[in-house]
């Protein structure tokens, strides 16, 4: 209850506090790439349910000759690495930890479709809301395997205090400024997870 009040009151504050920068960046996202200013998408929250998330918009909308989307790197607009590089794509997701969907600290919501590939050590972290900034992207980002990630996702469940929650909130701010970890080696952020190496053994061993 406590980290709930304090979320509320941060992101509240935060929101008023921005609100002047958030408004001139939906109007360059609006000039630039047209509407919608919002990028909306199903996440994975606490208990492993459903909510929308919102960020600010950074990519087009651009197909190829066959109607399918162009990869993620070639939608990326020059405004769009601006934002992710600096990170303030992600601060409409203020909106989620006031609606109560996420905290400002915790795992990073992840997508739908990623729940059943979780072993059951990766699933526990889901144990707690979903976080704008967590332990392991102070602890390397989108630089990390998925399996790392995880591992400190975990760690954070297990570790979890108001004291934590403050140092890594400064460590979060630290890492904007040098603008580290934003994405792997030719990607727009990192590969998706394709699932754990116990998960695919398993598999293969119900096949045999």
């Amino acid at each position: 209850m406590a980290k709930r009040i304090l979320d509320f009151l941060g992101s509240a504050i935060l929101i008023l506090v921005l609100s002047p920068l958030l408004l001139m960046v939906a109007a360059a996202v609006w000039l630039t790439m047209g509407r919608p200013v919002l990028f909306r998408q199903l996440r994975t929250g606490l208990g492993g349910r459903t909510f929308t998330l919102y960020k600010f918009r950074t990519m087009t909308d651009a197909v190829d000759e066959n109607g399918k989307p162009l990869p993620d790197e070639k939608r990326l607009t020059r405004l769009g690495k601006l934002l992710r590089a600096t990170s303030i794509d992600e601060l409409p997701e203020l909106i989620n930890v006031l609606k109560g969907d996420m905290s400002l600290v915790g795992p990073r919501p992840l997508l739908p479709e990623y729940l059943p590939r979780y072993n059951a050590f990766q699933a526990r972290r889901h144990e707690v809301k979903p976080g704008i900034t967590g332990w392991a992207q102070v602890n390397g980002r989108n630089l990390l395997s998925w399996e790392k990630k995880f591992e400190y996702d975990v760690w954070y469940v297990d570790h979890r205090s108001f004291w934590l929650d403050v140092w890594i909130l400064l460590l979060t701010v630290a890492k904007v400024i040098k603008r580290e970890g934003i994405s792997q080696n030719g990607q727009a952020t990192a590969t998706p997870f394709l699932g754990s190496d116990s998960l695919s053994e398993q598999a293969a061993g119900r096949k045999e």
